[in-house]
């Protein structure tokens, strides 16, 4: 855990700083979620390392019908979707760590005022405030258009 010093000085005017205490009921919800993540990450490991007929327990020679092949091509590509999601939502999270320990947790990386608790509560790994991340959707709509990044 950071300081006292650094949890709670850092602050350039706009948000306050949270408070020790939150900081670090803060900072166990996020290495709780870490861990949930790297927990999923192991699962799709194990997935990615099965063969197609290791995975279906079949371990004869004998080729798969075609509509097997694709239905495990299917469910790889599907497991790495969901994987590199997880890997970017593990980079969220050691992002909002280093923050936590930083003493800058808890305010939008836009407009610097403080995100709200419940906003936190629900996403404690969350960068920008409602109202910053509704218009980031609302002008991505607009001029990114599918592939834009959004973040949470």
């Amino acid at each position: 855990m950071a300081t006292s010093q650094s949890a709670t000085a850092k602050t350039d005017g706009k948000g306050k700083p949270m408070p020790k205490k939150q900081l670090q009921h803060f900072e166990k919800r996020l290495l709780e979620e870490r861990k949930r993540v790297l927990k999923e990450l192991g699962h799709y490991d194990e997935a990615f390392g099965a063969t197609s007929q290791e995975s279906d327990g079949d371990l004869s020679s004998y080729s798969f019908h075609m509509a097997d092949q694709g239905t495990d091509a299917m469910e790889r590509e599907k497991a790495f979707l969901f994987a590199s999601s997880e890997g970017r939502l593990l980079m969220e999270i050691d992002e909002a760590l280093r923050k936590v320990y930083a003493g800058e947790y808890g305010n939008c990386e836009v407009c610097e005022k403080p995100i709200s608790r419940a906003r936190l509560e629900a996403m404690p790994y969350v960068r920008l405030c409602l109202s910053c991340k509704e218009r980031e959707e609302r002008e991505g709509r607009a001029g990114g258009g599918p592939g834009t990044p959004v973040t949470p």
